[in-house]
Parts: C-alpha cells; structure tokens; sequence
C-alpha cells in the first residue's frame, strides 16, 4: 500500500530543476538525456518532460502524471519516454518518493563493459548504498526495460542498466541525487584502483560490523550487501 504524501508542489518542482542542474553540470547527462520523478501523492508524480536539457528544466515545463503515466493537468510537453522505470520502482516500492536516471561516465562505463558493482572496497558504500546489480539489457521507452528491473526493485536502491545508464531510489529527488553521487564515486575509485593494479576488497568479518550502521540509511533489511 503507497504511503500517504503531502508535499508542497512548488518545492517539488524546485527541487526537480536542482537536481536536474547539478546532474547537467557533473557532465552526467547530455542534450535530453536523464530523466527524474517524484512521487507527491498517492496517484500523482511530478516528472521531467522529454526532450528538454535537465540543465534548462522549468516550473512550467515539468508534468504531473498518475501512476499509469497519463497527464493529470493538461501540458504542452509530454513525459520521459522513460517513466515507465520510474512508474514499476514506486508500484514495486510504495516506500520510495523519487526515482533518478542518468549517465554518469565511470558507472555507465561499468554498465556498457556489462560489470556490476559489487565489490566490499569501501565503507560508505556498504553502509548506505550496498551493492549495485547489472539489470539486463531492455529497449529504452519499452516495458522491456521495467521487466527486466522488477526482480531487482525490492532489495536494491541503485541499479547500473545494461548498455544504458544508472538507476538510483530515494525518498525525495535530493535523496536519489546523492545515491547517484555516491554510485558514481563507488565506479570510479573502483576503477582508478584497477588501473594501479590492486583492489584491497574488506574481509567479512569488517564488512560484518559495518551491517548495524545501515539502519540510519534505511538499507538495513534489503539483501545488498556486496560480496
């Protein structure tokens, strides 16, 4: 059952166009690439419009949609082509407020070479994000792409899409932004240490006393936990 919401709708819009800003500015999307959404009611979801930079997004130009994607308010743009992702995470998980798709370098490249990020190498990660599994590879703008999601949906908060991009949950958009910012981080410590020709992975027993630390992340019961 979704959680009850009431959220300001300008606020929300606001803090759509932030993020869509700062993810622009990180080189993490190109021309219309990316897409956000924010979920501030039972049936209703603001998200971004296609085919608009989410460095030039504006309070008029964002879309409010239900939970099948039709527009609520009558606009003249239309969704992402891609919502429907979003749409399967907040039906799969009525705890999640925002989902936040993008193309950071280091973790798209990790998505194209078809390498999940599941390796114990760093504290932070296994504490508040977990592992990131590689969903396979579906058509953009089709269901193939939420099907091919769903087994992952419940036990994850981030998700690398084969051939595609990176796919983070959170509570509001600010929230998921910054599981994309750490994901994107994880990727690329990862693989500056393999360029330096070692990767020191966290022995079981130290990844074991970071477990009770995740609760204040909200991951502690999800089976993330990377190997």
């Amino acid at each position: 059952m979704a959680e009850k919401r009431s959220i300001n709708v300008q606020k929300a819009k606001k803090a759509i166009i932030d993020v869509g800003m700062k993810c622009w500015q990180k080189g993490w999307v190109a021309s219309n690439d990316g897409n956000i959404s924010y979920r501030i009611g039972e049936n209703e979801i603001l998200c971004t419009p296609t085919c608009v930079s989410k460095g030039m997004l504006t309070m008029n130009n964002l879309c409010t949609v239900d939970m099948d994607g039709k527009l609520i308010h009558p606009s003249d743009y239309l969704p992402s082509s891609e919502l429907k992702m979003h749409l399967r995470v907040f039906k799969e998980r009525p705890d999640v407020g925002s989902v936040f798709h993008a193309h950071p370098p280091y973790a798209t490249a990790h998505a194209v070479a078809g390498i999940p990020l599941t390796e114990c190498i760093m504290p932070e990660i296994v504490i508040g994000l977990g592992s990131i599994p590689l969903v396979p590879y579906g058509t953009p703008s089709t269901e193939e792409i939420p099907d091919r999601l769903t087994p992952f949906v419940k036990d994850y908060d981030a998700w690398l899409l084969e051939s595609h991009g990176a796919l983070t949950a959170g509570a509001d958009p600010y929230h998921s932004y910054f599981r994309m910012e750490s994901l994107e981080l994880y990727a690329q410590v990862l693989f500056i240490a393999k360029s330096l020709g070692a990767i020191k992975v966290l022995d079981p027993e130290k990844v074991r006393s970071l477990i009770p630390l995740r609760k204040r992340f909200g991951v502690e019961n999800k089976d993330n936990i990377p190997r």
